[in-house]
């Protein structure tokens, strides 16, 4: 059971928790693959091409293990190898990929993110913890925050307790003082139960719990997870 006596802050899941991720993607990418269609067409048909382009992006890993937690550099890296094998200009990798990220930015926020970051960042410090790669600022809901903690910033993501004990530090609580709210079971639920906070999943598509350790509380989105802390204070 959730005890909201002991909440003094919020870890907050960006991708799939504020907005859908996947409809932001496809559309980021579309937007790189006509930036690259005329100047380097080689490379964008590896991008275009679902199976190249992972098998790319698994050499990218396989080369650079480090990068696995760093969305932005991964891909950038992507983008300098399918050029340099396909004889094109290495160069147009940062431009191709600033055309990906302008995109990537601009988010479609769910009916109840907005209203329930207003009501939250009210009565909590708010540290939005993300495997991605989005920017709380340019997305436009900075104001809502009391911190960032990205992994591709941080150096290692979701699950690994670091992340959510440096949330923790820079909202200035402990972590059993933290309520860590996001759509990913492994990710967030028991990724935040390991770092000892207490946990509330997102569960927008109304999926089946799959673990044996269990959330402090299940929400379908975040109006409900509003209601639930009103309720419960």
């Amino acid at each position: 059971m959730l005890d909201i006596s002991r909440i003094k802050a919020i870890g907050l899941d960006l991708d799939d928790t504020l907005w859908p991720i996947w409809p932001v993607i496809t559309r980021a990418e579309a937007q790189m693959l006509d930036f690259l269609q005329p100047r380097a067409p080689a490379a964008a048909a590896v991008f275009a091409d679902p199976a190249r382009r992972q098998a790319l992006r698994q050499e990218v890993v396989r080369g650079n293990p480090d990068l696995s937690h760093n969305m932005s550099v991964l891909r950038l890296e992507s983008l300098r190898a399918a050029l340099r094998q396909s004889g094109e200009d290495v160069g147009l990798a940062q431009a191709a990929f600033d055309v990906f990220f302008e995109c990537r930015m601009q988010v479609q926020l769910y009916d109840d993110a907005l209203p329930a970051l207003v009501y939250l960042a009210a009565r909590y410090p708010i540290v939005a913890v993300s495997n991605g790669n989005a920017d709380i600022h340019r997305v436009g809901i900075g104001r809502h925050f009391a911190a960032n903690m990205s992994a591709h910033v941080f150096g290692v993501g979701k699950p690994d307790v670091r992340i959510f004990h440096a949330a923790a530090q820079a909202a200035g609580v402990a972590p059993h003082e933290v309520l860590h709210v996001g759509d990913d079971p492994a990710l967030d639920v028991l990724g935040g139960l390991n770092a000892g906070m207490q946990t509330v999943w997102v569960n927008r598509g109304g999926h089946d719990w799959q673990h044996e350790a269990q959330p402090h509380a299940s929400v379908t989105d975040l109006r409900q997870l509003c209601t639930l802390l009103a309720d419960s204070g």
